[in-house]
């Protein structure tokens, strides 16, 4: 391919994959690999899971896009689905508003950002002018477009697009007291991530998650939850905030929706989805029925298999086997949504990066998600064998001088 017909916002690209099948990807040179990245934990079920396949398969061949101005048979039975995982999580240890349990509506989009950026609305309709500021975390990452960037705590990705839209405020990661002293009354919403992933691979204490959920229940302010990463079991829970007991205001979902169908969705509270109305915000391909034939199946297969109790176990033996490797200090995360921590003495001059691209070079798909730590998100169809596999690919490269 010839890359100068491309704008270089990806850089160059090393490798050139044509087919995938479970855990393993084939490239163009017919070299087989493991992947233990899933599209940024996108693949949950795998690639060319079966059922999945067999859903676009049928769907292509009946109707692909009719707009949202016109119904959709496939919207009903998704929403039911998402609004069922969102609230079920553990109802005894839930804390929040009354009428928690009540079902919540859902609006779909074509991505994560999408999704964010629909949440951010949302939350300054509910509130109206003068409660419009979101405050998020330092290091999280929740998008691209020019709001969610503005959400996104990373000061260096910032400043190439600056001015940024106004209305957002950073506060330190899992502080809850520097939380707590940002609330003003002119804020109007809290964004968190359960787990920071494109910031480390960093998990929130559940005691920050239900602190900042009392806190906002003080000061009636939306507590929204980016699921985009650790949403659909990912997490070794349906939804990373089940880990905490809480219930959101407003909760967004996108990467393993689709399983490789580009897809998102806002869910939220009757009494906020409320405050949007006919023209207050759209898209033109958003819940169009081959990706929400996609997420139909991807929804059925993953409560069929009970994702969560398999991501539990799965992610404990990745967990123990990183845990073994010389040169690994610490491993981090939940599930199957896990960084290892390499020792800055082993490292030497590489980065986690360049560790990253030798085993790429060996056959592993994985991704240095900060200098010195690796980041591992394999499918929730991986083996024990695939997982050792894997693993002995990195303890390979780290040993290398």
């Amino acid at each position: 391919m010839n890359r100068a017909a491309l704008m270089n916002n990806y850089g160059p690209q090393p490798v050139t994959f044509v087919r995938g099948s479970g855990a393993e990807l084939f490239d163009s040179e017919g070299r087989r690999y493991l992947d233990f990245l899933c599209g940024l934990a996108v693949t949950s079920l795998g690639h060319a899971h079966p059922r999945v396949t067999a859903a676009l398969r049928d769907q292509a061949g009946r109707l692909t896009h009719v707009s949202n101005l016109y119904a959709n048979e496939l919207t009903g039975g998704v929403v039911d689905l998402l609004d069922r995982l969102v609230r079920q999580g553990r109802p005894a240890a839930t804390t929040g508003p009354s009428g928690a349990e009540e079902p919540g509506r859902v609006l779909f989009q074509n991505s994560g950002a999408e999704a964010n950026e629909a949440a951010i609305k949302l939350a300054r309709k509910y509130q109206g002018r003068g409660r419009h500021v979101v405050v998020s975390t330092l290091r999280s990452f929740h998008g691209r477009t020019l709001a969610t960037l503005a959400a996104t705590g990373q000061p260096e990705k910032h400043e190439p697009f600056q001015p940024l839209p106004e209305g957002f405020r950073h506060v330190s990661w899992n502080d809850l007291d520097e939380l707590e002293s940002s609330l003003g009354p002119e804020v109007g919403a809290v964004l968190l991530e359960p787990i920071q992933g494109e910031g480390g691979v960093n998990p929130a204490s559940p005691g920050y998650l239900r602190g900042g959920r009392d806190l906002c229940d003080e000061r009636g302010i939306l507590l929204i939850m980016d699921e985009i990463q650790t949403g659909l079991a990912r997490t070794g829970e349906w939804f990373g905030f089940h880990h905490a007991g809480i219930r959101p205001d407003i909760v967004t979902v996108a990467k393993a929706l689709g399983n490789g169908m580009p897809i998102g969705a806002v869910w939220a509270r009757p009494r906020v989805a409320d405050a949007f109305g006919p023209g207050d915000h759209g898209s033109t391909f958003a819940g169009q029925p081959l990706a929400l034939a996609a997420a139909t199946a991807v929804l059925e297969t993953m409560m069929a298999m009970d994702a969560p109790t398999v991501v539990r176990a799965r992610g404990e033996t990745l967990r123990g086997l990183l845990d073994r490797i010389e040169g690994v200090t610490q491993v981090r995360g939940s599930g199957l949504l896990l960084a290892a921590e390499l020792d800055k003495g082993m490292l030497g001059s590489r980065t986690a990066g360049d560790i990253a691209r030798a085993c790429l070079h060996r056959g592993l798909v994985v991704n240095g998600v900060t200098p010195t730590a690796l980041r591992f998100a394999p499918p929730f169809i991986v083996t024990d064998a695939e997982l050792a596999e894997g693993v002995g690919v990195v303890e390979s490269v780290l040993g290398d001088s």
